[in-house]
Order: structure tokens, then C-alpha cells, then sequence
């Protein structure tokens, strides 16, 4: 472990969302490098378990509530960092506009705190690439006005965008669902050859922001598109089957459909007239609207894991109870 806060000369690296999935992977992917690093977490409640221990693991804990009422302390709790990791979570509260403040909150923060470099986890502009015919798609567009602001901050920015969490399968009904007949299927609205960037998030996210702060020179500018195993949606019910003993087949829904799941989970109107939309880009653009992931993946500290990988160290028992 090179987590250090002894070591003065190592960079402090602050880390948004620290006992969140993104945040974590990055924290996991520093702790392997064999470069020392301070890290300073963000947590809105240090006492509880995740945070406690992070800490125990070396990282500094630091309470603090990312909103904009709480500027003066956002502004604090970056001083003193060489890096910052920047994250937003759209689906806490599915407000776009408040989404959009919070992510410029925390370039201002970081600019003041005289970071040298920002690693901010954006999504691309589905209304700008599909020429006006999706604009709904806010939780994409809306990260994507964080990154405008951050290339014009004069700060050198980095943006490393997520793919499709492979945790997904596991945690949302929809994505996953039991069948009449007692089998499961992946009821999508998207054709069963559409390939998606899968990415085991926990595993490997933040080997693509750790391959960020150790270039030689921070690639300002850049932006990285990750995926652990890019991957059809049909081959990916076929390897959740083979995996899991279950039989598992891709159904190829409706936009209606797919939404009307989402609606039965609690998700309001507005955030299922965008899930209709997402899935009808990744169908015509891709998720990265056509960038390939290959040269992200480039010079990773170590290879990203298959879909099948983490199929098989995934514990399915509450998907097929």
C-alpha cells in the first residue's frame, strides 16, 4: 500500500465521492501503484463504516456536504490538494440543473485550491451529437456543460467518462428481470447485436484516472473512454448464462416497455422519457457516440476485467432468488 500522509512530498489527491464507486475505485487503484500518494476523501458522514475505513487505510477523511449553500467549506476542503478526482451523482437527486451547479462548484473549488491538474467523470452531449434529435438524455447533457466549464477554467482538465456498470445487473430489476415461464431476460430497447461499454467500476475505474496522474506530463485536454470488456448485448445474457446455470436470454423491448419498468421502480417521468432516449442514441451513436475505448485502455497498471470475470465473483443469489 502507498497510501502515505507522512510523506510531504507525495501529491495530495483529493477524492470526490470517496465511499461512493467511482470515488473508491480511484482510492483502490492509487493504494496499488508502487508511487506514494496522500489522498484526501470526501464523505458527508465520517463516522460511518466506508469512511472509518479509508481511514484506517491512511486517507485523510474530511466531512463535507458538496452542495452550493456550503461554498465557503467546499472551498476549504480542497486546499492544500495537487489533484482533484471530481464526480456528481445525477441519480441521488435526478435534478439537472442542481447537478450542473454542484459540478462547477467543484472546479471553482479545486482552480482556488491551485490544483495542477482535474480528473472530472463526465458523459458526452447526446442532444449536440444526435443534431437536436435527443434531448432528453439530461443526466448525459448535463455532465457534459460541467466539462465545457472545466476545459474554459484554465485549470488543465482531464475528462474520464464511465461506461455501463456491470453493478447495474445487479442492483436495478430492469436491467434484469424474471420471466414468467421462471427464466430471466435483458428486456432492453436496444438491438441484440448494440454493443456496450461494460465496466466492472469498482475493479477498474480508477486504473483510467490513475493512468491520468502518472503520465509524464498531465494530458490536459484529453478525454478517456472506459469500458472492462466492450460487449453485444446478446453475447451478454449468453455469458450470464453460461456463468450463472440460469438461462438467461436478451429481449429486445420497446422504448415504452423499457421505461415502464423504471416507472414501476418509483423513477419519475422525466428521467424515464430519458432512459427511452439513451438507449435509442447508444443504438444509432454508441455510448461514446463512435470514440473507441481501445486507446484508453492503453498503458492500464493492469488489464480490466471480462464481463465473464466479473460474472463469476458477482453474488447473484438476490437477481435469481
Amino acid at each position: 500500500m502507498t497510501i502515505t500522509q507522512q510523506v510531504t512530498s507525495a501529491p495530495l489527491v483529493a477524492v470526490v465521492g470517496a465511499t461512493g464507486v467511482q470515488g473508491g475505485s480511484v482510492i483502490k487503484a492509487l493504494a496499488e501503484s508502487d508511487k506514494p500518494y496522500r489522498i484526501r476523501g470526501f464523505t458527508r458522514d465520517v463516522t460511518k463504516a466506508a469512511a472509518q475505513t479509508l481511514k484506517k487505510r491512511g486517507v485523510e477523511m474530511v466531512t463535507v456536504n458538496l452542495v452550493v449553500e456550503n461554498k465557503e467549506e467546499v472551498y476549504k476542503a480542497f486546499a492544500g490538494a495537487d489533484y482533484a478526482f471530481l464526480v456528481t451523482n445525477f441519480w441521488e437527486h435526478m435534478n439537472t440543473e442542481k447537478e450542473v451547479s454542484e459540478g462547477k462548484l467543484l472546479i471553482d473549488a479545486a482552480k482556488a485550491a491551485g490544483v495542477k491538474g482535474i480528473v472530472w467523470s463526465g458523459l458526452l452531449p447526446v442532444k449536440k451529437i444526435s443534431g437536436g434529435k435527443y434531448t432528453k438524455v439530461v443526466y448525459f447533457d448535463g455532465k457534459a456543460a460541467v466539462t465545457d466549464y472545466g476545459r474554459a477554467s484554465g485549470v488543465p482538465f482531464v475528462d474520464v467518462q464511465a461506461g455501463w456498470y456491470t453493478s447495474n445487473l445487479l442492483a436495478i430489476p430492469a436491467f434484469l428481470a424474471k420471466q414468467l415461464d421462471g427464466t430471466y431476460a435483458l428486456p432492453w430497447s436496444i438491438r441484440p447485436t448494440t454493443v456496450v461499454p461494460m465496466i466492472d467500476m469498482e475493479n477498474d475505474y480508477g486504473l483510467y484516472v490513475r493512468k491520468v496522474l502518472e503520465q509524464p506530463v498531465f494530458p490536459d485536454g484529453s478525454a478517456l473512454y472506459t469500458s472492462s470488456e466492450d460487449i453485444s448485448a446478446e453475447e451478454l445474457a449468453r455469458q450470464l448464462s453460461e456463468v450463472t446455470g440460469k438461462k438467461v436470454v436478451f429481449k429486445q423491448v420497446t422504448g415504452e416497455e423499457f421505461a415502464n419498468a423504471f416507472l414501476t421502480l418509483g423513477y419519475p417521468a422525466t428521467v424515464t422519457g430519458a432512459l427511452i432516449e439513451v438507449f435509442q442514441y447508444f443504438d444509432e451513436f454508441g455510448c461514446y457516440g463512435g470514440q473507441p475505448t481501445a486507446p484508453s485502455r492503453e498503458g492500464l497498471a493492469r488489464p480490466t476485467r471480462t464481463f465473464a470475470e466479473f460474472a463469476e465473483s458477482a453474488d447473484w443469489s438476490k437477481v435469481f432468488a
